[in-house]
């Protein structure tokens, strides 16, 4: 019974450098947070000569509360009918990541085991801005996709990635291996 009061004390401290922690990051990272936010903003509102969105802003069911932005570069009347992955698929893409100021991070460009610049990957083991995004391309579409950080690596550091790093990938679907069609 004596020893409860220590655990409840323990417990507390824990939780407290636990809040401290998080607060802090939010705190450090103020000036990168509000310079990658006025970022997405503004692609956001981006429009074509023409007025109509240069991103299409896509919100998935799953999560209402959540988007991506995507900008095709291909015509997309030439992937009509092409397969589309789904959530649990594995993909081939071809891609590179920047950062909001352009500050590369990362390239599938060195790879050759699936094929040259080829990254193999299931879908749902990636960040939930990809789970978002691919699913609305087809094999042969090409992409620019913006996600938000909240739907990439949140508060927490990946690399090169500092925490609340809204990202951008130019993004190729290559193929979906081992899709196989449903008989019904």
């Amino acid at each position: 019974m004596k020893k409860l009061p220590a655990l409840i004390i323990a417990v507390l401290l824990v939780l407290a450098a636990c809040n401290s922690s998080e607060q802090s990051t939010w705190e450090q990272y103020t000036d990168w947070r509000e310079a990658n936010n006025a970022w997405l903003a503004e692609l956001r509102n981006k429009t074509n000569p023409d007025g109509t969105p240069y991103y299409k802003v896509i919100v998935p069911d799953w999560n209402p509360g959540s988007y991506v932005l995507v900008h095709y570069y291909n015509d997309r009347a030439e992937t009509e009918g092409k397969l589309s992955p789904i959530y649990t698929s594995t993909i081939d893409v071809r891609y590179h990541l920047s950062l909001y100021n352009g500050t590369p991070v990362d390239s599938s460009s060195t790879l050759t085991e699936n094929g040259p610049g080829v990254y193999r990957c299931r879908l749902n083991n990636m960040i939930q801005g990809w789970g978002i995004a691919l699913p609305d391309m087809r094999c042969g579409d090409t992409a620019e996709i913006i996600c938000p950080y909240g739907v990439a690596y949140g508060s927490a550091s990946q690399g090169a990635v500092l925490p609340y790093s809204n990202l951008r990938f130019g993004v190729r679907l290559v193929d979906i291996p081992h899709l196989e069609s449903s008989p019904y």
